[in-house]
């Protein structure tokens, strides 16, 4: 059986530079296993958590449904309430977005639901932005321009009730 390696606490510093250089290369899953190498020595590290978070996020579309889940449990382990409203936007715009980018049946109506519900965590995370941090302001903005762009819309279904003869 294979046991992986554990790394040491002296190196989580230059660990996070390299999963970030890694995920700017567009190598998220070489991401992921550095911050998992780093989450194995230091659980509690926001910044390793954020950065595998956005690795997991960076993979919709092309992975599995449980990374979607993976995604959520972190966000609800981040430090603050701003960050866990902040990054459970992320999430749900990022997977509106994948959706987006697939040829599906009703691909814009799944795509506008995740989409609005990322501006529902924005507009949360807004009101306990700190003093200065206009994040969730800008994605709330880059949401709505994707709704418009993409003239995403509710799919309205109506019911009609049937008449017995």
């Amino acid at each position: 059986m294979l046991q992986l390696k554990k790394i040491s606490s002296d190196s989580i510093p230059s660990a996070l530079e390299k999963a970030e250089r890694y995920r700017l290369l567009n190598e998220p899953s070489l991401t992921e296993s550095i911050c998992t190498d780093i989450l194995e020595i230091d659980p509690k590290n926001g910044k390793a958590m954020v950065t595998l978070l956005l690795a997991i996020t960076d993979q919709f579309g092309t992975t599995a449904s449980d990374d979607l889940n993976r995604a959520r449990q972190l966000a609800e382990t981040l430090g603050d309430d701003y960050q866990q409203q902040y990054y459970s936007g992320i999430i749900c715009e990022r997977k509106g977005k994948s959706i987006l980018q697939k040829s599906i049946p009703d691909g814009e109506f799944i795509a506008y639901e995740w989409i609005t519900e990322a501006m529902e965590f924005y507009a949360k995370a807004e009101t306990l932005r700190p003093t200065g941090n206009d994040d969730s302001i800008l994605r709330w903005n880059t949401c709505a321009r994707l709704i418009l762009k993409y003239h995403l819309k509710a799919k309205n279904e109506q019911y009609v009730e049937q008449q017995l003869e």
